[in-house]
């Protein structure tokens, strides 16, 4: 109330940024209330309205607390004010229905189940008692519920539950957590699970509680239960079960790529794990995503399948986050279950994961033994998402999805409205306009159509989230790449004259620049490493250091090329990567090496006839091919069952020698005019006579990674001397090495270098789309390297 003889004041505030279906209108509600406040708060298509009425004081404390104190998942980027003429009509403060209009608000991504609505599940009394579906204004899913802006439950799949009268009474409190929970629901109005047997099971189908009981004892039998999470399906199974395992890897013809567990709490993560505080912290914030792990020494620990990880130097490890996982692990009472489950993605190998319930009965039949689903429709496909965290703290995002998207990106320089589709590998598409930019969820590869039409209703979903309206499309400068066909569709599309090509290797180091920053008035020094990208001269690259900014790059220096036997078919051969490169430096393919016993004699005969001819045999530069190359000479891996084996488990055996030896193999720098040749002949002599002393792998391996970082050390001082730059951009898939990208930075931070290395935005393909977005949208033509750069190069 306003005290006598002072005028009451009205305020107008527009709250911009993620502020709808976090709670923030009943935040907003009882801070009004607090105060004795009037007015009205609304969603709008901008984000939230607000207008305050009372005494000066009141209203000015009414603001204070609401910039200092929003909720626990919004996301404030902006507070607009105005005064407006007060009403004096001394109505309370409500909530009004969304007002539509136009502007464009941000969506919180999917949070983990809170602790209260934990509680609730778990208690006896309470009537949300073991309900699969339990949230309320601060968790639960929210990017995979919507279909449209803003966010009311109109716009969601959970439309179609119409509240029962105990739910609707929670929404319409506001003094209940779940006032305006737009996905509020108990076991009365909810959704349902449902237990669809296999067709040679003898069980029966189930709903509900049974479903549930159903699903945790086919667990604990040994079965693989495919069940729908919020963002797509999981196929499931005993991680302890050798048999159940190693079922569930020829099922999905996963070869020996490592799955990801889900362990009931933290402490049995520490029974498989040796987790740090930094990692703990990971594991157990809102987002939970998959966090790579080193296994645990110490005795006493539980076993996991060794199938689980097979020479991988690391295990993913995820919490539950859903509560239909929570009651998958049994709550008091249950019968004992497993604690660890494989929990790896609803799809077949190179497939999209699957959210349509009956595209999950035709396309995961013959890899799972049942169903647990459910009745709640899936807007947009979410993968896990995946991470490490390095030993000071800092994470290194390397999937990029539940949890975090639809988080906006904030852009160092506005862009005008772009659609980026990314590459053909760990396909993630963005759209950005003004200073934000939307990384849409991990789609995967797109080696079919199945993939092509996920990351296109990716798009579609992510324009329609933010309302963008593409004045440009983005896309890889690889002929041959399915995303590039694509974009020129979506161009065509959109009535535009046709996608911006953006160099591969360009785009990745300007990804890591948009993430920190940096305006592009500088360019920096940029260490672009991965398996592939096409490259300016029609060759693949791969192993790049480039100077660069938004608008141009040029080559200052790259990994020597050597010939790629078989094209992208021989990435599967290390083996033969590795007699490749030994005949590019002029070494002898000798009896007893590892690479040479590995090959068949005819192998060897055609491989040979094949290099001296030149035949389907494109020159590389690729650090990751160079990384085959050693894992197979080290006598590590000589056949890739799947995409970087070879590299993990040489980073996998370094790490075992990083501390027992400091050697390091040389590469030799050129001096000739042109890009500089890092040239790893040197490094392949040194190697092959210590392998030839008997100097065991890890150190091979050691020796290799320590030698590469102080390769890219002393060619970035060179760049420095000759242009002043002093800023490094680590990129790349090679960079999700953690081992490789640890020594670089080290050795770059001791010789003076400011270094940039990614975190929330993935340095592989994943992050490739935001680099598209930001040199497309600035009008880059590839084809005419900056000014800048020639002058600062000479």
């Amino acid at each position: 109330m306003t005290a006598p003889g002072t005028a009451p004041v009205r305020r107008r505030l527009t709250v911009r940024g993620t502020v709808q279906g976090v709670g923030f209108r009943p935040y907003v509600h009882r801070l009004a209330a607090d105060l004795a406040l009037g007015g009205f708060v609304s969603n709008t298509a901008a984000g939230v309205l607000i207008e305050v009425e009372g005494p000066p004081d009141g209203v000015a404390r009414f603001c204070d607390r609401l910039a200092a104190q929003p909720p626990p998942l919004a996301a404030v980027t902006g507070i607009g004010h105005e005064d407006v003429p007060a009403t004096g009509a001394g109505h309370p403060f409500t909530i009004r229905s969304t007002e539509r209009s136009a502007g464009r608000t941000q969506l919180p991504p999917d949070t983990a189940t809170c602790a209260d609505c934990l509680r609730e599940l778990a208690d006896p009394a309470d009537r949300r008692h073991r309900h699969p579906f339990i949230t309320c204004t601060h968790c639960g899913p929210r990017f995979t519920l919507a279909t449209a802006m803003p966010y009311d439950r109109a716009a969601t799949t959970m439309s179609g539950f119409p509240l029962c009268p105990a739910c609707a009474r929670e929404y319409a409190d506001p003094a209940d957590r779940r006032f305006h929970a737009q996905p509020v629901a108990c076991p009365e109005c909810g959704p349902r699970l449902r237990l669809v047997p296999g067709a040679d099971s003898a069980l029966r189908p189930a709903r509900d509680a049974e479903a549930l009981a159903g699903a945790r004892a086919l667990l604990a039998a040994g079965r693989i239960v495919a069940v729908k999470g919020v963002g797509g399906y999981h196929l499931a199974c005993d991680a302890t079960d050798a048999r159940a395992v190693a079922a569930l890897r020829a099922r999905k013809e996963r070869g020996g790529k490592a799955f990801a567990v889900m362990c009931a709490d933290l402490a049995t993560v520490e029974r498989i794990a040796e987790p740090t505080g930094y990692e703990r912290a990971a594991l157990t914030g809102p987002r939970r995503p998959i966090v790579l792990l080193r296994g645990r020494t110490r005795p006493g620990g539980l076993r996991l399948a060794d199938q689980v990880c097979p020479g991988s130097p690391h295990l993913g490890v995820l919490l539950p986050y859903t509560p239909v996982h929570s009651l998958l692990f049994g709550l008091d009472g249950d019968p004992p279950g497993p604690r660890v489950l494989v929990m790896t993605s609803g799809n077949r190998s190179g497939e999209p994961i699957v959210t349509d319930d009956e595209e999950a009965l035709t396309r995961l039949a013959g890899l799972a033994d049942a169903w647990l689903t459910h009745d709640r429709p899936i807007a947009s496909p979410c993968d896990d998402s995946l991470l490490r965290v390095r030993p000071d703290g800092t994470e290194q995002v390397l999937r990029r999805s539940r949890g975090y998207v639809p988080r906006p990106l904030r852009l160092p320089v506005p862009v005008r409205p772009a659609l980026a589709v990314g590459g053909d590998l760990k396909n993630v598409p963005c759209v950005g306009e003004g200073e934000y930019a939307w990384l849409g969820p991990h789609i995967g590869d797109l080696g079919d159509l199945a993939g092509l039409r996920a990351a296109g209703r990716a798009e579609q979903h992510l324009t329609a989230l933010t309302g963008l309206a593409p004045a440009l499309v983005a896309a890889d400068r690889h002929p041959g790449y399915h995303s590039t066909r694509h974009a020129r569709q979506r161009a065509a599309q959109l009535g535009l004259r046709g996608p911006e090509f953006v160099q591969h290797h360009h785009a990745h180091i300007a990804s890591a620049m948009a993430e920190h920053g940096l305006d592009g008035g500088t360019p920096v020094i940029g260490v672009a490493f991965d398996g592939t990208g096409y490259g300016d001269d029609g060759t693949v690259w791969g192993g790049e250091i480039l100077l660069a900014d938004y608008a141009g790059h040029r080559r200052f220096a790259h990994l020597a090329p050597a010939p790629l036997p078989g094209g992208d078919a021989g990435v599967a051969n290390p083996c033969r990567l590795a007699l490749a490169r030994l005949w590019a430096a002029g070494l002898p393919w000798e009896p007893g090496l590892p690479s040479v016993d590995a090959c068949t004699p005819d192998e060897v005969t055609v491989l040979r006839r094949q290099l001296e001819r030149g035949l389907a045999c494109v020159p590389t530069s690729s650090v990751g091919r160079l990384f085959d190359a050693v894992s197979s000479l080290a006598g590590l891996c000589h056949r890739a069952a799947y995409e970087a084996q070879a590299a993990l488990e040489l980073e996998a055996a370094a790490t075992e020698a990083r501390d027992a030896d400091a050697a390091a193999y040389p590469f030799a720098l050129g001096t000739g005019a042109g890009p500089v040749r890092c040239d790893p002949a040197p490094m392949l002599a040194a190697l092959l006579a210590d392998r030839r002393h008997g100097v065991p792998a890890p150190v091979l391996a050691a020796r290799f990674h320590r030698g590469l970082a102080r390769a890219v050390t002393g060619i970035c001082g060179r760049a420095r001397a000759a242009t002043g730059l002093a800023t490094v951009v680590l990129s790349g898939g090679v960079f999700a090495n953690g081992l490789l990208e640890e020594e670089c930075a080290t050795l770059l931070t001791g010789d003076g270098f400011t270094v940039l290395r990614h975190g929330e935005v993935p340095p592989n393909d994943g992050g490739l789309a935001l680099g598209q977005l930001m040199i497309a949208a600035h009008g880059h033509r590839r084809e005419h390297a900056h000014p800048r750069h020639r002058a600062a190069t000479g």
